[in-house]
């Protein structure tokens, strides 16, 4: 759209991950695989313990709540990044950009409090197992599920309102495969200042105190399990801690290494592809650690 000697996009061009036809076959192939892995999988352990009496109690409350968060966070990447590599390239407009950008960082942000809250969850039942039914009652647990969607929600909300009051007049081409913040921000022609600050303010609180409340809970567990006189009791707590360990390292060091950081510093090509990382790979990581904790 034209406004006098400016123009103004409402529209953007995704151009994907790559554009060699024989690269987007094996990609499309890999990427649909671990979705229909990925919602298949949490689906199961959803029904699984629902329909599963033994596995109403406190130790499995949030295997639930971040299966689901899961299926929705692959579901509004992967469907528009697999329609991204058929078409070789997709034009997207401003409204449903700002849309999935939206979903995108609210679930994202959900994740991360989920995955603080089985850290405290793990932190009760190792160095305070006497009261872990008492502490970790469901009212409390469902509390903790519902603060994460309300906050997580609403710093969502923040960037989208503060990201639709930009103008944007240049190139409308995103050498990227989904409605990220940063690539955006990069082609605005407004003053992105209010929204770096949000970012490295609120967004850093919003990210880092999940992590701050992992780390802690973690030390404290591995003060308690060293601590413990048999090796094997040992080993079997930390393996039983050891895929969420995982998982949240991958998280929060992809995540942390993209989002808190200057714009001036952010590559598309670099860091499009940490994206990847942590929007495809690391939810099939979850899957596995939540079926392997269901097992023990």
């Amino acid at each position: 759209m034209t406004r006098g000697n400016e123009i103004h996009i409402t529209e953007f061009l995704l151009l994907g991950l790559t554009s060699d036809p024989r690269k987007q076959v094996w990609l499309f192939a890999s990427f649909l695989a671990m979705y229909l892995v990925n919602v298949a999988g949490n689906s199961v352990i959803i029904a699984a313990i629902w329909g599963n009496a033994r596995l109403h109690i406190p130790m499995y409350f949030f295997f639930s709540p971040l299966s689901s968060v899961d299926i929705c966070f692959i579901s509004i990447i992967v469907p528009s990044l697999l329609a991204n590599i058929l078409r070789k390239g997709k034009r997207v407009p401003f409204a449903e950009f700002l849309t999935q950008m939206y979903f995108f960082v609210a679930f994202g942000i959900t994740d991360s409090f989920l995955l603080a809250a089985m850290a405290i969850d793990h932190y009760v039942a190792i160095c305070n197992p006497l009261h872990y039914t008492t502490t970790m009652n469901p009212r409390r647990c469902l509390m903790l599920v519902i603060t994460s969607w309300l906050v997580s929600h609403l710093h969502s909300l923040t960037h989208t309102i503060l990201m639709a009051r930009l103008s944007f007049c240049g190139p409308n081409i995103i050498h990227h495969f989904f409605c990220d913040v940063q690539p955006l921000l990069m082609l605005s022609c407004s003053d992105t200042s209010v929204n770096e600050l949000l970012a490295f303010t609120e967004g850093s609180f919003v990210i880092m105190s999940p992590f701050l409340f992992i780390i802690v809970s973690y030390v404290c567990i591995t003060r308690a399990v060293l601590r413990v006189p048999s090796g094997r009791g040992r080993f079997k707590v930390f393996s039983a801690c050891g895929s969420h360990i995982t998982v949240v390292t991958l998280y929060y060091g992809t995540s942390i290494s993209v989002y808190i950081c200057p714009l001036s510093t952010y590559s598309v090509t670099k860091d499009g592809e940490v994206t990847v990382i942590y929007t495809v790979v690391i939810p099939m990581l979850k899957f596995l650690s939540i079926a392997l904790g269901t097992r023990t």
